[in-house]
């Protein structure tokens, strides 16, 4: 292709004259051979490109290269940008390589790239008189870079926002089906997982972030940047292969299990465990959540368990962590109704207005009826503590350090508790 039949330049723009030929010229003289040479620099100085398949290279590459070439030709000869169309094919290219997997560094890399052995070919048989014309081509093709560079992080960001919208809604529609008891194995397929042979489904309560309360302070984008850190600690302990949906107050999140759910080892739910112990500190705030385990059939019923399981956390002010319903079956059984709680309730109800004694007994049965052990936690001579589970027993008729009122006291407590939540 030669410009000796193309329109003049548009204004006062001068082509510039390199070693006495047009820089335009030197361009189209050698089309052929400046695509073969841009496409090995990319080979060389870029590793993804060179994992790129030999037909990609060869075809689309090659054309778009020559493409780049001629257009960066028409800009030298006649000193304006590119035309609308031209960004079009460089936003719709970079949106191929977003979707092919390539990084963007590497794409936009590639551009520079090719301008730079452009330019060397333009500037090669540059002569002492040259200056000018080289200043003004510098500027021209820096700010032809600038524009080129900018469609391509466009169209890259674009595509990659629409893979990024299409892989949620895909997921989304796995959670919701999961949640919903529905078949999901279709719904799977299109999200591109395979279900697990179970998971874990666990209900999460997250507190406020002091920022949320502090004056001046915007609560609602302080709640998001307490989600924004629980969500990418959780991410990253699961290797983002736990479906979600979470609110700044908690939420439910289904994590893969690679056992059977009635047959999840004990170090599987220390996992988990140490998962919420870790999204809280990240998040800043403390994080009480239950846990359920469940096949993928069964995850609606084992969310509604650990609903459950997790108000009666709740209720009984636990502290946070990750609980199951075998950490609270006697709290969950006597947050039922029925007849026995409240009259299970009614024998500790002496306690109520007599000072300390109530705290004690917690503390006590905490700490495994240890009285060393209450009246270091209560900051109390041993002395003290006899005297009030002396107190205790003359006021209930129920003795803790009798077996036979063991049980009876520690479910008058749970009840207690459950009826006053």
């Amino acid at each position: 292709m030669s410009s000796h039949n193309s329109p003049p330049p548009a204004g006062d723009w001068r082509v510039p004259v390199i070693g006495g030929v047009p820089a335009d010229q030197r361009l189209l003289a050698a089309v052929p051979e400046l695509v073969r040479d841009v496409l090995a620099v990319l080979l060389d100085r870029l590793p993804t490109y060179r994992r790129l398949p030999r037909e990609l290279v060869d075809g689309e590459l090659s054309r778009t290269t020559e493409r780049r070439i001629r257009t960066l030709a028409r800009a030298v000869r006649t000193g304006e940008t590119a035309p609308d169309e031209e960004f079009a094919t460089v936003r719709e290219a970079a949106a191929r390589r977003a979707e092919e997997g390539l990084p963007l560094d590497a794409v936009l890399l590639a551009h520079h790239l090719g301008l730079e052995v452009c330019w060397q070919r333009m500037t090669g048989h540059a002569g002492d008189g040259d200056t000018a014309d080289l200043l003004a081509l510098h500027r021209l093709l820096l700010d032809h870079l600038r524009q080129i560079t900018a469609a391509a992080g466009a169209g890259y960001f674009e595509e990659r926002r629409t893979m990024v919208d299409e892989r949620h809604a895909a997921r989304h529609a796995l959670l919701t089906a999961l949640l919903d008891g529905a078949p999901a194995e279709e719904a799977a397929a299109r999200a591109g997982v395979r279900l697990p042979p179970g998971y874990a489904v666990l209900v999460l309560a997250v507190a406020d972030h002091p920022d949320e309360h502090t004056e001046g302070v915007d609560r609602t984008v302080a709640g998001r940047r307490k989600l924004r850190r629980l969500r990418a600690e959780l991410d990253h302990r699961t290797r983002h292969s736990a479906l979600s949906v979470l609110s700044a107050s908690g939420g439910v999140v289904l994590v893969p299990l690679e056992s059977r759910p009635s047959a999840v080892p004990a170090a599987e739910w220390q996992r988990l465990a140490d998962t919420v112990a870790r999204t809280a500190r990240a998040a800043g705030v403390p994080v009480l959540a239950a846990a359920a385990p469940a096949d993928p059939a069964g995850v609606a019923a084992a969310a509604a368990l650990a609903c459950e399981v997790l108000e009666v956390a709740q209720a009984f002010g636990r502290p946070p962590g990750l609980y199951r319903l075998d950490d609270l079956l006697l709290e969950y059984q006597l947050s039922r109704p029925g007849h026995a709680r409240p009259r299970l309730a009614a024998l500790i109800q002496p306690l109520e207005g007599a000072g300390e004694l109530l705290a004690t007994l917690r503390t006590h049965l905490a700490g495994g009826l240890n009285r060393r052990h209450t009246a270091g936690a209560l900051h109390l001579h041993p002395n003290t503590v006899d005297y009030r589970l002396r107190r205790i027993a003359a006021l209930t008729g129920l003795d803790p350090a009798r077996p036979a009122d063991l049980l009876r006291i520690t479910a008058a407590v749970a009840a207690h508790d459950a009826e006053r939540a």
